[in-house]
């Protein structure tokens, strides 16, 4: 199986994970973490092109996880993340980072956070070094380790 394969197959399956979880899914915790994931997977290679926008936009509109909580409040998350992350990447990342440890005193949440931030990187078809970088980067401030995820 090719590269590309797995990944879609890994993400795909995070997604369904998701979904059966969604009725757990529903903290503040858990929804500032995601949209912290999302900026962080999107602004990982050090730009933030409209694509990644785009699928992040599509992602709060069509993830039923997501849609526990109200659209414009994501998006808006998000938007202040990527832009703590676009002025500063470092200094940024900090924040953002401790944005996403705020799901980790629930387990299931925290897996959820990095579930979607695999299902994000994998969008576009390459889930690049840096994403995935990013995405271990955030299992240690939940404290899961990233072989639990192929990371």
């Amino acid at each position: 199986m090719a590269l590309w394969d797995r990944i879609k197959e890994s993400a795909s399956q995070m997604q369904t994970q998701l979904v059966a979880k969604k009725n757990d899914l529903k903290s503040g915790a858990f929804r500032d973490a995601s949209m912290a994931m999302c900026a962080l997977v999107a602004a990982a290679d050090g730009t933030v092109d409209p694509s990644e926008r785009q699928r992040v936009a599509q992602l709060i509109a069509t993830n039923e996880v997501l849609q526990n909580f109200p659209a414009d409040d994501l998006r808006r998350r998000f938007e202040d993340n990527l832009n703590k992350l676009t002025a500063d990447f470092a200094f940024g990342k900090v924040s953002v980072l401790q944005e996403i440890a705020k799901a980790k005193k629930k387990p299931a949440e925290a897996r959820a956070v990095v579930q979607i931030g695999i299902v994000i990187g994998g969008a576009d078809g390459d889930f690049d070094k840096s994403e995935q970088a990013v995405v271990r980067e955030a299992c240690y401030a939940l404290d899961l380790p990233p072989h639990e995820f192929d990371l």
